[in-house]
């Protein structure tokens, strides 16, 4: 297991390593393999990007994010400015029905709300907006419609998780309630974890995943 001191020079390398990210700018804390990101980052998507890598480092247990968008004077919009941007880039989302997503812009932070079928779509509304300027955070809050019963959506993401050689399948629990889903035991890396989550959303009528496993190094 690695220390936190080593833990934090590679949470700062792989800053470093993602052009996206001015690392210069933001400060890095480990106590017990729970990050902390702080600083100031010229965009949501900065932001955004910064909290990937440091999810991509082995040994990271939990992420803490104290990181604040402050714009620059060309890169502010008014609301109206990025709703009508926003409302265009999901018109032209073409893994998107017509007219599904709605969107409401508070002192820039972007809220998405609608109906789709599938967990891509929700995903897909929400990285069209992310890089808009003047967008400070983005909530997505896009509901999924249930299309199937419950023991088929957990048949197939147990299915998944082993046609996907996901370590260990069986010991990831799937628990299905509705049409919201709770993985529940062990993984042994954000990826592995990841796969699995993504595993869940990727069955049809999945609205909602919980995740509750545990990350064993």
């Amino acid at each position: 297991m690695k220390s936190d001191s080593q833990l934090q020079q590679d949470v700062m390398a792989e800053l470093k390593w993602e052009p996206s990210v001015h690392a210069a700018q933001i400060g890095v804390e480990v106590k017990n393999g729970v990050v902390t990101l702080a600083g100031e980052v010229g965009s949501y998507a900065e932001k955004w990007n910064a909290e990937r890598s440091a999810q991509r480092v082995n040994g990271v247990k939990a992420l803490a994010v104290e990181m604040t968008v402050r714009l620059s004077v060309s890169g502010k919009r008014t609301d109206a400015e990025i709703a009508q941007a926003a409302h265009s880039i999901l018109a032209w989302t073409s893994s998107l029905p017509e007219d599904a997503i709605s969107v409401l812009v508070e002192r820039g932070w972007l809220t998405l709300t609608g109906d789709v079928n599938w967990q891509y779509q929700r995903q897909d509304a929400a990285d069209s907006v992310r890089y808009l300027p003047g967008v400070t955070g983005v909530s997505n809050q896009i509901a999924i419609k249930p299309l199937l019963s419950p023991a088929v959506v957990k048949s197939d993401i147990e299915a998944a998780l082993k046609r996907r050689a996901v370590a260990d399948a069986s010991s990831i629990a799937v628990e299905v309630s509705g049409a919201d889903v709770t993985l529940t035991g062990t993984v042994h890396s954000w990826s592995e974890r990841d796969l699995a989550t993504r595993s869940a959303w990727g069955t049809a009528g999945v609205r909602h995943v919980v995740d509750k496993m545990s990350l064993v190094y």
